[in-house]
């Protein structure tokens, strides 16, 4: 399946570079900006998404396009021994460890720089993985899916909390119109930067949100469930389980 590429800028980088550069560029208003443009929904999505691994008890963890920490955050709720966050942009990480010292959560959860794509694990060494509005900014779905597989144990599962789209009226439209005008407007006036929150609603309309991206996890080897969709559609939880 070839999916389209959306890129934040046009500046000849490949898309993991512009997209780090991105993250780097807002990551000092980016918690704020991600809770005010939400609404404050973003904290419900992510307590929903760490419900579902409650059952599993996983105690070593990785969060993925962890950004500044929050989905890692909330997995704390699990009570694990251990949660990575990784992310490829150094200005989100070196918010997300301010955060973490402050909060004094920096004995279990450890903010490293990495690729998803390309990660510095053994096979088989995570219990779950979470990632959080970050598989559309791959470069490569599939390679990065598969390195997810990969690094998590047989029976283990990949929680990915992803934008999608609402179908129906009228949530549809207000949806369309809060994320193609008023999203940019806000974002570029408070983050500074004019590309940011203009790549947001293209790179969610270029996804493939729903049973196509079920069907990637499906081609990839994850043995998978129905999405959960939330607010009407306007995001979805997918889990992944490793085979045995």
């Amino acid at each position: 399946m070839s999916q389209k590429v959306v890129k934040p800028y046009d500046s000849g980088q490949s898309k993991k570079e512009e997209v780090a550069q991105m993250f780097n560029n807002i990551s000092a208003n980016y918690d704020f900006l991600n809770h005010f443009l939400s609404l404050g929904i973003d904290h419900l999505w992510r307590k929903r998404a760490v419900k579902q691994l409650q059952k599993q008890q996983p105690k070593v963890l990785l969060d993925l396009a962890t950004g500044t920490g929050d989905f890692a955050i909330a997995c704390l709720k699990l009570k694990p021994e251990k949660i990575i966050g990784m992310d490829i942009s150094s200005g989100m990480l070196e918010v997300g460890k301010q955060k973490m010292k402050k909060r004094a959560f920096d004995n279990i959860i450890d903010m490293q720089l990495g690729d998803s794509e390309n990660m510095p694990f053994a096979d088989n060494t995570f219990d779950a993985i979470t990632v959080g509005f970050g598989v559309r900014n791959y470069e490569n779905l599939e390679k990065g899916l598969g390195e997810m597989l990969r690094v998590l144990k047989p029976s283990g599962q990949a929680v990915i909390l992803e934008f999608s789209k609402p179908k129906a009226f009228p949530i549809k439209q207000l949806f369309g119109f809060y994320s193609k005008v008023l999203i940019p407007l806000f974002g570029k006036y408070i983050s500074k930067d004019e590309r940011a929150y203009t790549y947001l609603p293209e790179s969610v309309a270029a996804f493939p949100e729903g049973a196509a991206f079920v069907d990637v996890l499906q081609k990839v080897g994850y043995q998978t469930s129905e999405p959960i969709r939330l607010s009407g559609g306007i995001a979805s939880i997918y889990i992944g389980t490793k085979k045995q």
